[in-house]
């Protein structure tokens, strides 16, 4: 079955960067853990820490700033590539955990804030 295309013949859900959008198609491709931090993503605030340190995590396990048009992962489009780089992902879902920790953390002080808020801090996903 063909996907709808976007511009030039690519698939449509093909974007620059990780879309949100695409988490929901990736909680069961791994552990318990990875299922809660997936869910807890979707369900964040737009914008909050919690789902741009998602986002941010994606973006360094799927590649993005490497994506380009003439490129298979952006011809496949954005969940295809999101679901073959999780499966890919040869660390555990701890080490996935702590990049998303160092990812909130990053998104943090870009923003300004002092830490990341209790709410979204990586204890509560992994319990």
């Amino acid at each position: 079955m063909l996907k709808p295309t976007g511009g030039w013949g690519y698939p449509g859900d093909t974007e620059i960067l990780f879309p949100i959008r695409v988490a929901p198609s990736l909680r069961g491709l791994r552990g318990p853990t990875w299922r809660k931090l997936v869910d807890q993503a979707c369900r964040a605030p737009a914008d909050s820490i919690q789902e741009l340190g998602f986002v941010l995590l994606m973006i360094r396990v799927n590649g993005c700033l490497t994506c380009h048009t003439d490129c298979y992962r952006a011809m496949r489009g954005c969940e295809a590539c999101a679901m073959m780089a999780v499966r890919r992902f040869r660390g555990d879902d701890q080490e996935l955990m702590e990049a998303f920790a160092r990812a909130q953390e990053e998104v943090a002080d870009y923003l300004g804030l002092n830490e990341v808020p209790p709410m979204v801090a990586v204890k509560d996903v992994a319990s």
